[in-house]
């Protein structure tokens, strides 16, 4: 799979890009990532990619021409690209979204900036994105979260398989559950006793049960989609109503 980033900030992505499982993901050659600096497609010798916006306001708008320049050189140097665009009021990024973007063989992002892009980019946009509900200074870190979440979920990533499948909102989209480990008691905590037991059918029924509990208290808007879109088994569905029933009392 192939990542090219378009930024006015390409130095940004370097720390990101050489540690931990991303950066063990580019050195091994399961993931290659190329950030482009946006300034080496703009026209002028100034090497500018923002200009005021017509009709008056505050701010600047990145100009059309270095990020059409840019694309097409991407197409031409790697093929053409799926193109996803950071901007605040876009779609909102999710483990769905994530999954999907981990199908494509080749992803352009353009890190939005100022008061965004000129609209004629959308063109080659294929998905505007967005990362919450909050506005940041660039598109940067969202370009980052994105592909941090897309290239674990690479085969051959991470060390273990298993833990992406007990993720939160892997499988059914269910919250994970409560980990534990050594030492058995701290400050007087203990570990629940069950984790102790060695009974891995119990040890199984007790996590499903606590991350069903964790989405109720958290994210009930969550469990009403399921339960909406006939995800859960009838056994999950009985220990949703015995929760909501212990809640109420």
């Amino acid at each position: 799979m192939r990542f090219s980033v378009l930024t006015v900030l390409p130095g940004l992505f370097d720390c990101f890009l050489r540690e931990g499982v991303i950066g063990k993901a580019v050195s091994s050659g399961k993931v290659k990532v190329n950030v482009f600096n946006l300034r080496d497609f703009a026209f002028d010798k100034h090497r500018v990619v923002d200009d005021v916006p017509y009709g008056g306001g505050p701010g600047m708008v990145l100009k059309p021409e270095p990020i059409f320049r840019a694309y097409d050189h991407i197409s031409e140097r790697y093929g053409k690209p799926y193109v996803v665009l950071t901007e605040p009021w876009g779609e909102k990024f999710s483990q769905d979204m994530a999954l999907e973007f981990s199908k494509r063989e080749h992803i352009m992002i353009i890190c939005g900036r100022y008061e965004g892009v000129d609209e004629r980019v959308k063109s080659i946009v294929d998905r505007e994105v967005s990362i919450g509900d909050y506005v940041l200074t660039g598109g940067e870190l969202p370009a980052m979260v994105i592909m941090d979440a897309v290239i674990r979920l690479i085969p051959g990533v991470l060390g273990n398989e298993e833990s992406l499948r007990a993720d939160s909102f892997m499988g059914k989209g269910l919250l994970g559950y409560p980990n534990y480990t050594r030492p058995a008691e701290y400050r007087g905590m203990k570990v629940p006793e069950i984790l102790l037991s060695g009974h891995h059918k119990r040890i199984e029924e007790w996590r499903r049960e606590q991350s069903i509990r964790r989405t109720i208290e958290r994210r009930p808007e969550l469990i009403e989609k399921l339960i909406k879109d006939g995800k859960l088994s009838g056994e999950e569905l009985r220990l949703i109503e015995k929760i909501k029933k212990e809640k109420s009392v």
